[in-house]
């Protein structure tokens, strides 16, 4: 997960900024994969490891302990070569690996506590690194004022912060950018309550 404390610190700092001018709150999800199907790089590995004989009996003339010994080690160097998160999402189609980020980031919304905001007007900040992915997912409060595509120049921010491995610069812009959205539309009404953690979570 490269991420640091100190761009933890400064992704908090800019969460509570924003939600000072706003009576939204943001939420902040950082994954390193929403493929975690352990038992995938197993079936490939075993399917591997399992074809190997065939080819070493046809192609060489190795003793049956050295064809063994070869199919053992495959299957080991296979298994943890493909529980990579990032070689394990490639072995996805991409619009399977699409759907498993965005069932992920449902997810995160419900348990991080989103939706349960009295006024639903919280928003969630979602990024899924093996699957390359962004999703910024609003409560129903604010999805009926704002559509969607109002989100995506926060996402291109994220986006492009996060292909130059500057993930929390990325959270920052993107944080900055959504929190003027939800200042236009849902103005700062008194103290901030913070019934939402302004903390990224690490999953």
């Amino acid at each position: 997960m490269t991420i640091s404390v100190q761009d933890r610190e400064r992704i908090s700092k800019a969460v509570g900024d924003a939600e000072d001018k706003t009576s939204g709150e943001i939420v902040c999800v950082l994954a390193k994969s929403s493929t975690a199907d352990a038992a995938l790089p197993i079936l490939v590995a075993v399917i591997a490891a399992l074809v190997l004989p065939w080819l070493l009996v046809a192609c060489t003339a190795m003793t049956v302990k050295g064809i063994l010994s070869l199919q053992v080690a495959a299957f080991l160097l296979l298994w943890i070569v493909f529980s990579i998160p990032r070689v394990r999402a490639s072995l996805l189609p991409g619009r399977l690996r699409r759907q498993m980020a965005y069932r992920a980031a449902t997810e995160q919304f419900t348990i991080r506590g989103i939706a349960r905001k009295k006024d639903r007007c919280g928003i969630l900040i979602f990024v899924s690194l093996a699957e390359r992915y962004v999703r910024i997912i609003a409560d129903d409060g604010i999805a009926a004022r704002v559509p969607q595509s109002e989100w995506q120049a926060a996402v291109d921010a994220l986006v492009a912060h996060v292909r130059e491995d500057r993930i929390g610069d990325g959270f920052v812009a993107a944080i900055e950018l959504c929190g003027e959205e939800l200042a236009t539309h849902f103005p700062s009404t008194g103290p901030k309550r913070g019934e939402l953690t302004d903390r990224i979570y690490l999953v």
